[in-house]
């Protein structure tokens, strides 16, 4: 059964590219990713989830369930990331979520034997006050003026496939 997970995880899609990413003030965060070479454009849109009970990682620790769109066809899915740093975020994939309420767990253990989507991104670049905003001005329009800082830099994202979503729905 391991053998046969480790060949299905080789034949998902690793995509790398460039992330621009805007931290509003409330928690959640909103950008896109660029896959390269391919040059093609995603959607990315997170919200913080609160946890029920004290989380002891640091005040810097936090899960965001991000969502990411397809623009080509308006598809999208979903998985829990662990963000941590304050402006200068680093999201990545976590295996557990204790603390978190079992729909969140559920999410992140994915024990219902679907393809597991996983996340790596590192800032390089902060913007903020007056750079951030004539950056959100250019690439985010409608976030404009909501005092939010942005990260860019390097994303990895691991067994996004929006066929197999499309199959499991017919």
């Amino acid at each position: 059964m391991a053998d046969e997970r480790e060949e299905e995880e080789r034949k998902m899609i690793r995509m790398e590219g460039v992330a621009s990413i805007a931290l509003l003030p409330s928690g959640s965060i909103s950008g896109h990713f660029i896959h390269l070479p391919q040059n093609t454009c995603y959607g990315l849109h997170g919200t913080e989830l609160e946890c029920e009970r004290e989380c002891s990682k640091g005040e810097d620790y936090r899960l965001v369930k991000l969502t990411i769109t397809d623009f080509n066809t308006k598809k999208e899915q979903t998985t829990v990331v662990e963000c941590k740093g304050h402006d200068a975020a680093r999201f990545h994939t976590i295996d557990h979520a204790h603390g978190w309420d079992k729909e969140i767990t559920g999410m992140v253990e994915q024990k219902d034997g679907k393809k597991r989507i996983t996340v790596s991104f590192e800032c390089e670049t902060l913007k903020a006050e007056k750079a951030a905003e004539d950056h959100i001005r250019q690439f985010m329009p409608k976030l404009t003026g909501m005092d939010a800082v942005v990260n860019i830099g390097k994303m990895t994202i691991f067994g996004l496939d929006f066929g197999a979503e499309e199959e499991e729905t017919e």
